[in-house]
């Protein structure tokens, strides 16, 4: 009898909560990352330079857009992307319809849609992408840093810097960490 009273303590039971959260709230990597992504992540985190943080991310993008689940996704990411780079818009979006329907758990497919979406000032239909990328990769720092950047610019400076501040969490050399606004009495 003594056994089930201090399990059911309650300070045992807020241990138990706080664990709970603590787990709920971490990003937990995606369920299609690989070891090397993991490693990819943990290296970043870890980086010593800013040189070095850009060479990590630069591979987490490769790896990101070479998880296409077929070279036909990834050539049609690749066209979409120089559509855009040439400022055609309704162009690559287009064309990224056609991945998000055809590859519903591609997160880079939606994560390209979200930006060409911000692009085209359309903000409510970029956040909903940015959701569904969070839900297939929820360390994508590009992802929560864009959905930073629409919250910024909707004057929802509060949220905005709490994004900003889980991808800098995510990626602490983040270009758009200059943008953080230092809380009083801390560094950043």
């Amino acid at each position: 009898m003594s056994t089930l009273v201090r399990i059911h303590s309650p300070s045992w039971i807020k241990v138990a909560i706080a664990a709970t959260l603590i787990l709920l709230t971490a990003p937990l990597p995606a369920a299609s990352a690989t070891p090397e992504q993991d490693a990819l992540f943990r290296a970043l985190k870890n980086a010593s330079n800013e040189v070095e943080a850009k060479k990590i991310e630069n591979q987490i993008w490769e790896a990101w857009l070479n998880a296409a689940p077929n070279p036909a996704i990834r050539e049609r990411i690749d066209e979409a992307m120089s559509r855009r780079g040439i400022y055609d818009f309704q162009g690559a979006k287009d064309i990224l319809d056609e991945v998000v329907e055809e590859a519903p758990d591609y997160s880079e497919g939606w994560n390209q849609r979200a930006f060409v979406l911000f692009l085209q000032g359309n903000y409510d239909e970029s956040l909903e992408d940015i959701d569904r990328v969070l839900e297939l990769e929820p360390r994508h720092f590009g992802a929560l840093s864009g959905k930073a950047m629409i919250f910024l610019s909707m004057g929802r400076a509060k949220l905005g810097q709490k994004l900003l501040r889980q991808a800098v969490e995510i990626h602490p050399y983040l270009n758009e960490r200059n943008l953080l606004i230092k809380p009083k009495g801390t560094d950043l």
